[in-house]
């Protein structure tokens, strides 16, 4: 038993036997003697509905996959070049794939299949995640922010190479006075805007923390959840190993009671045979 083959084999299963597969190979790890490999095996997180659906494509036909993986290369070197009509043709590239993808997939609902494109966008964004999804290991929706450098290619100017033609020279006008009240408006506007900058900078900041907060409470509560539910399966193995039991202590005592009455019965004759003598 190795790690990359239990996880492969969790991940490619029925979502809904996850936990238990899970528990029963690191249990069995646990067994052979292997308590590192079983203590990896319980990290192992259940996938999302979208994350399985990904998965699951990956395992039956990995190369649209790989192909959103070499097309965010691609724009990863377009953004980097500043090439803004290659950003904008990889692009609509990346959303016709995507869509593409999404179509030749089972039905589901609105929301699952948002997660899913969600999630196709950001393999196309993000090489980790790309790798995670054609090897078939994703555990949950991929939130990327995979428009953080895609839009460039909506407000990019096309380069032409050409410098601009350069302007006729006219005589320069004269010089305006200069308006002291404007100069005092435009510097208390700037005060105000960097102001509204720094309190929506610290806003932003704040929210950043608070979600942090909120991810963190959720992988403790999914982690205690899958924690009950490997205690409920636990539970009732145990149950069932106790009523297996009683049930076999229930037919010793049948069979044990039936030969008590035999000799018994075997006593008594005997008894009164020796009566009749």
């Amino acid at each position: 038993m190795d790690f990359d083959t239990v996880a492969g084999e969790l991940y490619g299963g029925d979502l809904a036997e996850f936990v238990s597969a899970r528990n029963a190979a690191a249990k069995a790890a646990k067994a052979e003697g292997d308590a590192e490999l079983a203590a990896r095996i319980r990290e192992l997180r259940k996938p999302t509905t979208a994350a399985a659906i990904v998965n699951r494509l990956a395992r039956e036909d990995a190369a649209e996959l790989r192909e959103l993986a070499e097309l965010g290369d691609e724009l990863r070197d377009a953004h980097t070049r500043l090439a803004g009509d290659d950003l904008r043709a990889l692009t609509r590239r990346r959303g016709e794939l995507v869509r593409r993808i999404v179509r030749g997939l089972p039905s589901m609902s609105d929301t699952v299949s948002r997660e899913v494109e969600a999630t196709l966008e950001a393999v196309a964004a993000d090489p980790e995640t790309a790798r995670l999804a054609v090897a078939g290991l994703l555990t949950s929706v991929a939130h990327q922010d995979t428009d953080q450098w895609f839009t460039l290619a909506a407000t990019a100017p096309p380069s032409t190479g050409k410098r601009p033609a350069k302007l006729v020279d006219k005589a320069e006008p004269a010089k305006p006075k200069k308006d002291h009240r404007r100069e005092e408006e435009d510097r208390k506007e700037r005060e105000r805007a960097r102001a509204e900058r720094e309190r929506l900078r610290k806003e932003a900041a704040e929210l950043a923390k608070e979600r942090a907060v909120a991810e963190r409470d959720l992988v403790r509560t999914e982690r205690a959840a899958e924690q009950a539910t490997a205690r409920v399966e636990d539970l009732r193995t145990r149950l069932a190993e106790a009523e297996e039991r009683s049930e076999r202590a229930t037919a010793e005592f049948e069979k044990a009671k039936e030969t008590y009455e035999q000799a018994d019965a075997a006593a008594e004759e005997a008894r009164k045979a020796a009566e009749a003598r």
